[in-house]
């Protein structure tokens, strides 16, 4: 049975916004010139000139865009775009389906992945944090050259969180989702790195962060023996549902500052 997408929308006065001004004012607030990704962050495919409706959603997939079009939005403002490096530069077949879509309707996409992650409030980092009621959070300086500045957060716990079993209880909870834990359930853990997403490859910067704990979206094979070698317990929440957050932020924030109408859709992944 296909999952029904989860939307939580926000009315408003039904004003309006010039696409390529919205494009400019997103580029400045997320200053997507700061790190090199693996995907061009910003306007991906041109709707038309005047949005009203901002639809929000983590992927631009073909069940976001349907339900985009399907609530009337005149743009989609997602965290996982398309065009990634290395991906088939042809437009055919998944990519051709979802382009035309967006074209027959003239809905823009945007899209922010880095920036989205790396942004002081509105990321997915921070906005995890909330979420989670994790104090003393702030972005962490790059472990090594080369490394991107402000990626892995660290904080700490609080509330009933005091051990990894009551951490992973309480991501379940606030989160949705039973996350998958490395490491003994009764340790003590008061101070936590993490980073939303695939991110379960820093994990070797978190061990160097001396925390008690480490959560990330994803996991890995490698992960598991890292977790256990270099005693720090691990936490894998969900790419998908560690990556929500950041996104209803930002569009919460454009409904605030321009009166545009904003809605957030929910695709469910258990990924």
């Amino acid at each position: 049975m296909k999952a029904k997408p989860k939307a939580n929308s926000v009315k408003s006065n039904a004003k309006s916004i010039d696409r390529d001004q919205l494009s400019i004012y997103l580029a400045d607030l997320l200053q997507v010139n700061r790190v090199k990704d693996y995907c061009p962050n910003g306007l991906q495919v041109q709707g038309k000139g005047t949005i009203k409706k901002i639809v929000t959603g983590v992927t631009a997939s073909l069940s976001l865009i349907d339900a985009a079009i399907e609530e009337g939005a005149d743009a989609i403002l997602v965290h996982h775009g398309w065009f990634w490096k290395n991906d088939d530069v042809r437009v055919v077949g998944q990519l051709h389906a979802r382009l035309k879509l967006l074209m027959e309707h003239e809905i823009s996409l945007f899209a922010y992945h880095l920036p989205l992650d790396l942004h002081p409030t509105l990321g997915n980092n921070a906005q995890l944090a909330q979420v989670m009621g994790w104090i003393d959070a702030k972005a962490s300086p790059a472990a090594y050259p080369g490394a991107i500045d402000g990626l892995i957060w660290r904080g700490k716990t609080s509330g009933t969180q005091k051990t990894l079993g009551q951490l992973a209880r309480s991501v379940a909870s606030r989160l949705g989702r039973d996350p998958l834990v490395i490491g003994d359930l009764n340790k003590p853990v008061k101070t936590i790195a993490w980073c939303t997403g695939a991110a379960q490859g820093y994990i070797t910067e978190a061990i160097a962060m001396k925390v008690d704990a480490y959560i990330s979206g994803e996991v890995s094979e490698p992960t598991f023996h890292a977790a256990q070698e270099m005693g720090v317990a691990y936490i894998a929440a969900g790419h998908h549902a560690t990556e929500r957050y950041g996104i209803q932020a930002l569009g919460q924030h454009l409904s605030k500052k321009w009166g545009v109408e904003h809605q957030f859709i929910d695709i469910p992944n258990p990924i």
